[in-house]
Parts: structure tokens; sequence; C-alpha cells
């Protein structure tokens, strides 16, 4: 196991700066929340809403964002708690269908960049995307709010990281796949590893 799988399993929601992370709608301030709303599954409306909330923000017209590859980590955490639910709470069953369909969306967004003749390279290390010099202060004054929020050129040198590292955290949901074994899911979740799989021999 190299260092970035042990980064990614190991990962806690709180060593995550998402207050300082980009997303398609400024920043991640709101996630952690989002996902113990989504972890306990008690409610459907919440969880749907939660759900919409995040992956709307970490993708957007086939662009990723810095919290994409964090956020798709816990995404595939929630995708494992849930399915050994799914045949006694609705909510799981509802956040196993939503995440596999939005599973093939960053699938397709990964393997879209595949077949670029752009050669790029990522940063050498997951954790490097967090760094101090690629995140927006914690403050700011009110009249530079919005001037500091639209200035992503920070990020720059480092846009096809998001690309790569989000493909390799939802690497991590292929376990998770056979898992769906003798479910509705199954096909889906089948169709998604040769996806996931291609990508990597590409």
């Amino acid at each position: 196991m190299d260092k970035n799988q042990i980064y990614m399993q190991n990962l806690k929601l709180e060593d995550v700066p998402w207050n300082r992370i980009t997303t398609a709608y400024g920043r991640a301030s709101n996630f952690p929340n989002n996902f113990q709303t989504i972890w306990n599954m008690e409610s459907k409306k919440k969880v749907k809403a939660a759900l919409g909330e995040i992956t709307s923000d970490i993708e957007h017209q086939s662009t990723l964002w810095q919290a994409t590859p964090f956020a798709i980590i816990f995404l595939v955490r929630v995708f494992e708690n849930a399915i050994p639910k799914i045949d006694t709470n609705p909510c799981a069953k509802f956040v196993v269908e939503y995440l596999l369909d939005f599973f093939f969306v960053i699938a397709d967004c990964c393997n879209d960049l595949n077949d670029t003749t752009v050669e790029e390279y990522p940063l050498p290390y997951f954790a490097d995307m967090i760094q101090e010099d690629y995140l927006f202060p914690e403050k700011y004054n009110n009249e530079e709010d919005e001037e500091e929020e639209d200035d992503y050129s920070l990020l720059d040198d480092i846009l096809y990281s998001f690309w790569y590292y989000s493909y390799q955290a939802l690497s991590l949901c292929l376990p998770a796949l056979e898992k769906l074994s003798g479910t509705p899911f199954y096909k889906e979740a089948q169709d998604l590893k040769l996806i996931l799989k291609s990508i990597l021999q590409n």
C-alpha cells in the first residue's frame, strides 16, 4: 500500500480544511454537516438535500474542483455504510442508488481527461492539494470577499490533480461494488467496475 492509499484510508473529516477549498459554487464549508446527515440516514428528504448539495458542488459540467477528490473519499465511505442496510432502510437504498449514478458521472469525467493528448502530471501526494499555498485564507475583509472568492488562479498549476486524485478516491469503491451481488444494483455496479478498470489500464 503506497503513501496515497494510506492517506485516503486514514483521512478524517476534520483533517480537511473544507472552509478553505473550492467547489463549483464557493467553499466546501458545509460539507461536514452534510456528510453527517447522509451518514445518519434518518430522513430521506434531508439525505437527498445533503447529497444534492455536495454532488452539485464537486462536479459541474464535467469540471471537478479542489474539494472533489476529498469529498469522494467520504462519499465512498457513505456508500459502503449504506450497502448492508438497503433492505431495511429506505434512506440507505436511496443513497446507494444515488451514489452509483453519481460515481458514473465522476468516472466519465476522469475518462474524458484520460482521452486528451495533453501531457500533465499530478502532484506527488494526495495531501499536497491542501498545502497552505493552495488554500484560501480563513477570513476576509468584507469588501474583499467577492474578489478573493473568484480568484482561483492559485490553483491553475494543480488542476490535473483534481481529476487524477478523484479517480484514485473513486477506485476505493471497487470492493464495495462486489458487495452488491444479489441486489438490484449489481449489474450497474459491474458496469462501473469495468469503467474504473479501463481507466486504470489507460
